[in-house]
């Protein structure tokens, strides 16, 4: 092979060896400011918003990106591994024996060489099958994994929505109370200005009405609050600008459906269902694969290598007189007695399979556990509910006829306020059921793995 022949060949594979490690490279610029605020959000917006930028599900996405690399990676074990290796030395003319020419001459202070060299393992004890089922496991746990972030993220959501509605329905309950406070008020300085009673009366009207005072300022406090936590929950950054002031209309309402719940099918969906328990089992999976990939060191490998190398000529220095060629062979290793470290190295995996076994057993414990405890928490909250919504009802009624006892001069100022404070009281309870019961469902649908459905990512 001629000179220019000869370094053509070495640039393309100097070229290539340069560049592959760059394919696919890509520079990913994260979202640090999210859109406009919504003049309306409603849940299935929340939900919808949170699933794209939520922090901890973008995280469980990279972490399955980071096994897909992995599998990538042991794949390259089953596939031909082709490296440029070159070398250049020039040393002093009196370390030099080797003369330039066949009749002699100047000793030659200079040696190089350029290979391109190729490995295909034919065979490794079944060690790299094992490996590449080992990290698909790992794959399918960190898709599971996936799936339990965005469950358990988009019941932060949820409930945070919830606890948005409350707040604001709270709100509105304390302004009610807060005009109902007002109206008696006026009552009482119309009677005392007639002279139907006293101003005593009417003090003790301004003081309930200035109590009431605080119960409002922090039922807004709460709303500010709930939003912030929501937009954390869903991974909204807002703007720097007057926008961030800026409060959506919250669409919704804490409303009670009554439902039944029945622990045994609750159970079984669980178990079915629960994307904790897939991980677990996956990881079973890999940790059984790991044995078969400890035990391969048992057993020999064999590869073939070959490659084509060009090297400076023993007899000039000049390039174009260089040597090159091709190479072939095979090459094998038995690790005959490593000092039963290979033996050391399966006990640890058997070990890690039996751990991963118990953690499985463990998390169906804790799930059932969790199911019973939803299932009792669903009953309990569909029982304050039902019972508050009959309480208000009562302390409505209530209200109405202390207001028509007073018109009429047959009840006390107090009777009227103690009956307007048990009305706002039952309200307030009236939102809190309601709320308890819709988190406690949302919980439920969670436990039993009946959450929002998430779309995984295919195998590589």
């Amino acid at each position: 092979m001629n000179y220019e022949n000869s370094l053509l060949k070495f640039a393309r594979f100097a070229a290539i060896a340069f560049l592959l490690p760059l394919a696919g490279k890509a520079e990913i610029d994260p979202q640090h400011v999210g859109p406009d605020i919504p003049d309306t959000l409603d849940l299935n917006k929340a939900l919808a918003f949170a699933i794209e930028h939520n922090f901890e599900i973008a995280q469980a996405r990279e972490r399955i990106r980071e096994q897909e690399g992995l599998i990538v990676e042991v794949k390259s074990l089953a596939l031909p591994n082709a490296s440029v290796d070159s070398y250049y030395t020039k040393n002093a003319r009196e370390l030099s024996s080797d003369r330039g020419g066949p009749g002699g001459g100047d000793p030659s202070t200079q040696n190089w060489q350029v290979a391109l060299n190729v490995r295909q393992t034919l065979y490794a004890g079944g060690g790299v099958r094992a490996a590449l089922d080992a990290q698909r496991y790992v794959r399918r746990a960190a898709l599971y994994e996936l799936e339990s972030v965005v469950r358990d993220s988009l019941l932060l959501v949820r409930t945070n929505f919830y606890t948005v509605l409350l707040a604001r329905d709270q709100i509105a309950v304390q302004e009610q109370n807060v005009k109902l406070l007002e109206e008696q008020l006026q009552t009482a300085r119309n009677r005392f200005e007639a002279g139907a009673s006293s101003n005593f009366e009417v003090l003790r009207a301004e003081v309930a009405l200035a109590n009431a005072q605080p119960g409002l300022i922090r039922a807004r406090n709460g709303f500010r609050i709930a939003i912030d936590q929501l937009r954390q929950s869903m991974g909204y950054i807002a703007p720097a600008t007057s926008e961030a002031q800026k409060v959506p209309t919250f669409e919704g309402t804490l409303s009670y459906t009554p439902g039944t719940y029945e622990l045994v099918s609750s159970l079984r969906l669980a178990l079915e269902n629960r994307p904790e328990l897939k991980r677990l089992e996956a990881i079973v999976g890999a940790r059984d694969a790991a044995i078969k990939n400890a035990r391969s060191d048992y057993l020999p490998n064999l590869a073939v290598i070959g490659g084509y190398q060009w090297r400076k000529s023993g007899l000039s220095e000049r390039a174009r007189e260089s040597l090159d060629g091709w190479t072939v062979g095979l090459q094998s290793s038995w690790a005959i007695f490593d000092g039963r470290a290979t033996a050391g190295r399966v006990a640890q995996a058997r070990s890690r399979f039996q751990q991963a076994k118990l953690s499985t057993a463990q998390a169906r414990l804790s799930i059932e556990v969790e199911v019973r405890q939803a299932v009792s928490r669903c009953q309990e909250a569909a029982e304050l509910a039902d019972a508050a919504q009959k309480v208000v009802a009562q302390a409505d009624e209530a209200l109405r006829l202390a207001d028509a006892r007073y018109a009429a001069g047959t009840a006390t100022q107090l009777d009227v306020l103690t009956a307007r404070v048990a009305l706002t009281e039952s309200r307030t309870n009236q939102l809190q059921a309601n709320y308890s019961y819709l988190v406690a469902q949302a919980e439920l649908r969670r436990a039993t793995g009946q959450a929002e459905q998430v779309a995984l990512p295919d195998e590589p």
